[in-house]
């Protein structure tokens, strides 16, 4: 099986600060995994490493076959990478529809500059239909709601056809009708036998769908614990990572987290 990610022993340091402490972390073509951590827990920091932002201090970071140090990978690595995150949208041209922006993924830019082609144009197309974005195409993208700016976004990453797509909190600010719309598409990209590998990237515990079937919990800029979610996530487990008791159920294939109300309140 092919790896997408292979970290061993990664540790990032920033002036006198650790932001990563020896992260072991493989994953392999074809999972799709949760990066789960509150605030502060080094997710930022993973995602950049991971699009070569900054090279590890120590250790051996591989991602899509290319060893850090070994080559000038960035330009090359990022064009393989779908990646959604609210800097990204900060960037957007401020002129752009929603079409011109799912276009744009295909030349990797922030904005449309390029001359389109009609094979690429129809593909901006169909993305736009199956994330069920077609209807708003042609209106300006930063008029639209929250969660239609999130389809988009999440079209523009995927019309590179990108081994590695990478969502960091796609449904942060979205009204719960809206998460799970959007919650829906994302399941449906997962179940695709030729999409990408999905890193899905949160600090809400419910968000974690079924198809995503390996998730590493980071605390403190360590792995706390990685493997099967369905393994993973329990009660005890993660009473120990947040340093408070809570329950967890499962309900519909889906984690259900809670504190533990104790007569301390």
């Amino acid at each position: 099986m092919k790896m997408i990610v292979e970290l061993e022993g990664v540790s990032r340091r920033r002036d006198d600060k650790l932001l990563l402490d020896g992260v072991d972390w493989h994953v392999q073509k074809g999972e799709h995994w949760v990066l789960y951590g509150l605030n502060g827990a080094g997710k930022t920091s993973l995602l950049d490493l991971i699009n070569a932002y900054f090279f590890p201090t120590e250790g051996k970071a591989t991602v899509l076959g290319l060893e850090f140090g070994k080559t000038y990978l960035a330009e090359k690595l990022r064009s393989q990478i779908g990646f959604v995150s609210a800097s990204v949208q900060q960037k957007l041209s401020a002129h752009d529809n929603a079409y011109e922006v799912v276009l744009s993924g295909a030349f990797a830019s922030l904005g449309l500059y390029q001359e389109t082609s009609e094979k690429i144009d129809q593909k901006g197309i169909d993305i736009l239909r199956e994330l069920g974005c077609l209807g708003y195409a042609n209106r300006n993208y930063h008029t639209l709601s929250q969660g239609e700016q999130q389809r988009v976004l999440i079209g523009r990453a995927l019309m590179a056809d990108p081994e590695l797509l990478i969502l960091d909190e796609p449904t942060a600010g979205l009204d719960f009708i809206a998460r799970e719309e959007l919650l829906e598409s994302i399941a449906a990209i997962a179940k695709k036998p030729d999409g990408p590998t999905i890193i899905y990237v949160t600090h809400h515990i419910e968000e974690i769908m079924p198809e995503f079937n390996k998730t590493l919990l980071l605390k403190a800029g360590k792995v706390f614990a990685s493997g099967d979610t369905a393994e993973l996530l329990t009660s005890e487990r993660l009473s120990d990572f947040f340093d408070v008791p809570v329950n967890l159920v499962w309900s519909n294939e889906r984690p259900l987290l809670s504190k533990v109300r104790t007569l301390n309140g």
